[in-house]
C-alpha cells in the first residue's frame, strides 16, 4: 500500500508504509526479537529512521519482557538500544499515572539509557530517550542568548544531541515538549522555545512545523474562537511556508512522514486552505496519526470530517 492510495479504511499504526518494521513489529508481539535486531541494524546509519522503528519496537514490547530477554541473551547495541527505549516508555507510563514505581523506573530507565551510549556513543538515539525523561527531573540549564522567556531547561543535553545529528526530528519535538504546560512548563516558554527551533532550521525541514504542534499543544477548546486562531496570519504563513518548501520534498522520503503531515494538514485545513490540504492528505493516503486531531476531539471523526470537507473519499464512503 503506497500514499497516495485510499482503499477506504485509514491506517493508524505507526510503521505506515515501513513494511519491515511492521513485520517486525508481528513478531516483537509474538515474543521474537530477529526482525528487530535486522530493522534497527539496517537503520543504523539513517538516524531518522533508527529513531522511529526503535520507538515504534519499543512501543510493542513495553508489555512483555522481550526486551529484558534479548538484551541477556544477546547484549548487543540493537538489544541495548531496544532496552532503552522500553525502559524509558515504562518510565514515563509510570510517573504519568502516579504510579509508587515510578522513581525506581526512572532510575532504571536512565541506567538503560547510559549503557546503550556506551554500546553505540555515535548514536544520538539513547541520548533522545534520556531527552524524554528529563521532565520528570525539571533540568534548570541556562538557555542561550535571543530567547525572550530565557526559558531554561536541558539545553546542555540537548546541544549533546545536535553535535551527532543536528536537524534530529525528534530530539527537536522531545526538547519542546519539556516547555509543554502540560509537562509543568509554561505556554510563553514554549512559544519562545517553538519559534527559536524553527527559525534555525532549513527552510526545507519538517522543524518548520514546531510552532504549529506548539500552536496545537496550548489549544484551549473552551476559548472563545478558539478554533480560528490557525486563520491568523502568522499562523497561517507558517502552514502555507511549510507547504511550499518542505512539502515538495516529501515524495523523497523514504517512508511517508505521517505525524509531519497530519500537523501539516490540520494547519492547513484549519487556516481555510482547502486546496493545500487536500494535496497534503492525497500525499499521506490511508495512513493516519491521532495527533493533532485527538486535541479536538476523536480523532477519526475529526479526520474524517476535515479529509470530506476537503472534497477527499472518507471511510464508509460509496
Amino acid at each position: 500500500m503506497t500514499a497516495g492510495s485510499f482503499p477506504g479504511h485509514y491506517v493508524w499504526h505507526p510503521a505506515a508504509d515501513d513494511r519491515e518494521l511492521a513485520r517486525a513489529c508481528v513478531d516483537v508481539r509474538a515474543g521474537r526479537h530477529f526482525s528487530a535486531y535486522e530493522v534497527l541494524t539496517e537503520a543504523r546509519a539513517d538516524f531518522a529512521t533508527l529513531a522511529h522503528r526503535s520507538l515504534v519496537l519499543a512501543s510493542e514490547a513495553a508489555d512483555s519482557d522481550l526486551a529484558e530477554r534479548w538484551l541477556a541473551e544477546e547484549p548487543s547495541p540493537q538489544a541495548a538500544l531496544l532496552w532503552a527505549r522500553v525502559a524509558t516508555l515504562r518510565a514515563l507510563r509510570a510517573a504519568d499515572a502516579h504510579d509508587r514505581r515510578a522513581p525506581a523506573l526512572l532510575r532504571i530507565a536512565v541506567a538503560a539509557g547510559e549503557r546503550a551510549v556506551r554500546m553505540s556513543p555515535e548514536d544520538p538515539t539513547p541520548w533522545v530517550a534520556r531527552l524524554s525523561l528529563t521532565r520528570l527531573q525539571r533540568w534548570c540549564d541556562p538557555a542561550p542568548r535571543g530567547l525572550l522567556t530565557a526559558a531554561p531547561g536541558p539545553w546542555s543535553l540537548f546541544a549533546r544531541i545536535l553535535r551527532l545529528d543536528p536537524w534530529h526530528r525528534e530530539a527537536h519535538h522531545r526538547f519542546l515538549a519539556f516547555f509543554f504546560a502540560r509537562n509543568g512548563g509554561a505556554a510563553n516558554a514554549a512559544w519562545d522555545v517553538a519559534a527559536f527551533l524553527a527559525q534555525r532550521a532549513p527552510a526545507t525541514s519538517a522543524l518548520r512545523l514546531l510552532p504549529l504542534v506548539a500552536l496545537v499543544d496550548d489549544h484551549d477548546p473552551s476559548s472563545p474562537l478558539a478554533n480560528s486562531v490557525w486563520e491568523q496570519p502568522q499562523w497561517r504563513a507558517t502552514a502555507l511556508a511549510v507547504y511550499q518548501h518542505w512539502f515538495p520534498h516529501v515524495a523523497d522520503h523514504r517512508f511517508t512522514p505521517v505525524l509531519d503531515l497530519s500537523y501539516l494538514a490540520h494547519a492547513l485545513f484549519m487556516a481555510k486552505r482547502d486546496r493545500e490540504a487536500r494535496a497534503v492528505f492525497a500525499a499521506m493516503g490511508p495512513y493516519a496519526s491521532r495527533m493533532p486531531w485527538s486535541a479536538f476531539g476523536d480523532p477519526q471523526e475529526q479526520l474524517t470530517r476535515a479529509r470530506r470537507l476537503c472534497g477527499l473519499p472518507v471511510p464508509g464512503a460509496a
